[in-house]
């Protein structure tokens, strides 16, 4: 599995993408990719089908970033943060959060969107649609766009790709979320690249059968 990790600014280069009509200009930006042995039709529908929380290490470094926040909400917020751990985590159960899916592009790009100010207790994070993530961004705010993206390879392999830009507000939220990003970074890669496992498992499961 493949990964490509970069801490600076720019613009992306795959006109064509999703992610790059969302969020042309970025502070950070990660990159993960894996080979699947599948259609591009099979591992996309693997996407949105896969237990991304398969995993116990995703769901243990989910639950540790939701813990401030969860804690700040008392009962419901410890019930939530509970959840993590006694149920599938798919693109359906992000939605219910934060997550909002904000185009796709079937079958070779789907593109979730969050905006939030991430390095706080609580997140501050904010409900949006697609109009509003590409609207004027709210300072004290960063924004972040999350795509999944199956390209053919030939002889009936897919690559399965994840790159996460994100973009704050202002110079202040800047600073704040690089620092935030300094602690994050590993977690969030680790996660990404089970994610990627688990989904190619359930495109190849898919095919066999």
């Amino acid at each position: 599995m493949g990964a490509d990790v970069e801490d600076v600014g720019g613009h992306g280069s795959a006109s064509c993408m999703l992610i790059e009509e969302f969020l042309p200009r970025y502070d950070v930006v990660e990159r993960h990719d894996t080979v699947v042995s599948s259609s591009a039709e099979s591992t996309y529908a693997a996407i949105r089908a896969a237990n991304l929380g398969a995993a116990i290490p995703v769901r243990a470094l989910l639950a540790l970033r939701a813990l401030p926040a969860a804690t700040s909400n008392g009962r419901e917020g410890l019930g939530e943060l509970g959840q993590l751990f006694s149920k599938r985590l798919t693109i359906a159960d992000l939605e219910r959060g934060h997550f909002h899916v904000l185009a796709e592009n079937p079958p070779r790009e789907l593109l979730i969107g969050l905006v939030g100010a991430f390095w706080t207790r609580r997140g501050g994070m904010c409900a949006i649609d697609a109009e509003e993530f590409r609207g004027p961004q709210k300072p004290g705010t960063a924004r972040a766009a999350w795509n999944f993206a199956v390209t053919e390879i030939g002889d009936g392999r897919v690559r399965l790709s994840t790159e996460t830009r994100v973009h704050a507000a202002d110079a202040r939220s800047r600073r704040l979320f690089r620092i935030y990003w300094l602690f994050v970074r590993p977690a969030s890669g680790l996660i990404r690249r089970y994610m990627l496992r688990a989904i190619r498992g359930e495109a190849e499961r898919s095919r066999a059968g």
